[in-house]
């Protein structure tokens, strides 16, 4: 790390003592026995001054600073960054830390001050929470010391410039890693789904043993060995699981700094690692206009890297999405049923029904989930007490839009097809469950 030029500051208790001293000398014209104190006070003034120059500059002492940063940070979430100092003077200093974050986050009065003992090191953390995905540039690390007169500070600046790349939530894939498999799924809004029925392959025959289920006895096999046999079921695996992302203009959308495509790639890196850790086969694509970004639903040690790199470079292109395009593209490509959770969102019934039939055909040949999303901002709107007529007519407007959301949800299962309405910041939690419920009932 390479320490930069270190320049002299004065400081805001050297302005008020020597705007004592102007005044005074003001004073002293009014005054005259003053003007001899005021003398004595600004030849003091000064000698402090030279003794912090001699305490900051003349002393071999120095401060050292580094910024300790994640290889990556993670889109939507708290990000911690640490900053650890070491005070190599021999005199207690008060540190003023200003650190050069990225222009992204538009944090203009970031500043962090505290106190260090002598031959003291300490440690600073602060949290960042970026809402785009790309690459985040952090530039200087600049360090003030204050000695105890306070006078003057001197500035450390460490050329500490780093580029950080921002990529889809990872930190929420390891949050709901093991939840999936864990008893403690409630804590986080998962559901336990109880099994119903067999939803199991055939694995073996093996001899019976008291406790297994009756209803799986192998007659035939019983006959042959003079011996109750029964029949060995496990979980069905390997069945190809799709997160399929509509990047068109309607996923542009803001919620809480994130946009809903952000929301449904960081969903889709989460549901990817769970369908991996369940045995199934998990891949994506993205389509608009046109079919992109596809990764192959497979089972293998490279699959998550590949997704999330493909997801990084995923973009809204502010184009009206084909859907017909989507169809003849599942058609096509997708030989064998899959599960396809399709993140899009509907806001009116007419927007829907220009592209049911696509989506009922595409239900015909696989498991086909609609996720789509709340309108918050309209929830609060619609919840707050109206006083105007105005209000009362814009308050109509929204609740006759989320009223339209049921309505869309009311249409999708009619024609058979499975759907999720959710909050953005939910979705990861109701994909998840919709997922394990899909597993548990053996649909796919």
């Amino acid at each position: 790390m390479k320490r930069l030029f270190r320049p002299i500051y004065l400081q805001k208790r050297f302005f008020i003592a020597l705007t004592i001293l102007i005044v005074g000398f003001v004073v002293s014209y009014m005054v005259p026995n003053l003007f001899g104190v005021l003398k004595l006070l600004f030849l003091i003034l000064i000698l402090f001054l030279i003794a912090d120059i001699l305490l900051l500059f003349a002393s071999k002492g120095k401060v050292e600073g580094t910024r300790l940063l994640p290889d990556k940070l993670s889109n939507g979430d708290e990000n911690p960054v640490q900053i650890k100092i070491t005070n190599g003077y021999l005199f207690l200093v008060k540190l003023k830390i200003i650190d050069e974050i990225p222009f992204q986050f538009q944090k203009r009065d970031f500043q962090l001050q505290s106190k260090l003992g002598s031959g003291k090191s300490k440690s600073f953390s602060y949290q960042l929470r970026p809402t785009e995905r790309g690459v985040y540039y952090f530039g200087s690390l600049n360090i003030f010391a204050i000695s105890p007169i306070g006078f003057l500070a001197k500035k450390y600046s460490f050329d500490d410039a780093r580029e950080v790349p921002v990529y889809p939530s990872f930190l929420q894939l390891q949050k709901y890693d093991l939840l999936a498999f864990s008893n403690r799924l409630h804590q986080y809004g998962l559901k336990k789904i109880r099994r119903i029925g067999h939803t199991m392959e055939f694995e073996q025959i093996k001899d019976y043993v008291l406790g297994d289920d009756i209803r799986n006895i192998n007659w035939k096999a019983t006959a042959k060995r003079g011996q109750l046999m029964v029949n060995q079921y496990q979980d069905e695996k390997s069945q190809p699981v799709y997160s399929v992302i509509d990047k068109g203009r309607v996923m542009k959308m803001p919620f809480n700094g994130l946009s809903l495509l952000d929301y449904a790639i960081n969903s889709t890196l989460v549901i990817s690692n769970i369908a991996l850790k369940k045995q199934d086969k998990a891949g994506m694509f993205s389509f608009s206009d046109k079919i992109e970004n596809r990764v192959v639903a497979e089972r293998r040690s490279s699959q998550m890297n590949l997704i999330l790199e493909t997801l990084y470079n995923l973009e809204t292109n502010f184009v009206e999405s084909d859907f017909s395009r989507l169809y003849i593209d599942v058609k096509r490509n997708l030989n064998q049923r899959s599960l396809l959770l399709l993140y899009t969102n509907f806001e009116t019934m007419d927007a829907l029904h220009r592209q049911l039939p696509y989506l009922v055909a595409m239900a015909k040949q696989h498991l086909l989930v609609v996720i789509f999303f709340e309108n918050t901002e309209l929830n609060k709107f619609a919840c707050k007490s109206a006083e105007t007529v105005l209000q009362i007519f814009e308050q109509t407007i929204a609740e006759k839009f989320i009223y339209e959301k049921k309505l869309i949800v009311n249409e999708l299962r009619k024609h058979g097809i499975q759907t999720i309405l959710t909050k953005p910041e939910e979705l990861t939690v109701n994909t998840i469950n919709k997922y394990l419920e899909i597993k548990a009932r053996g649909i796919i």
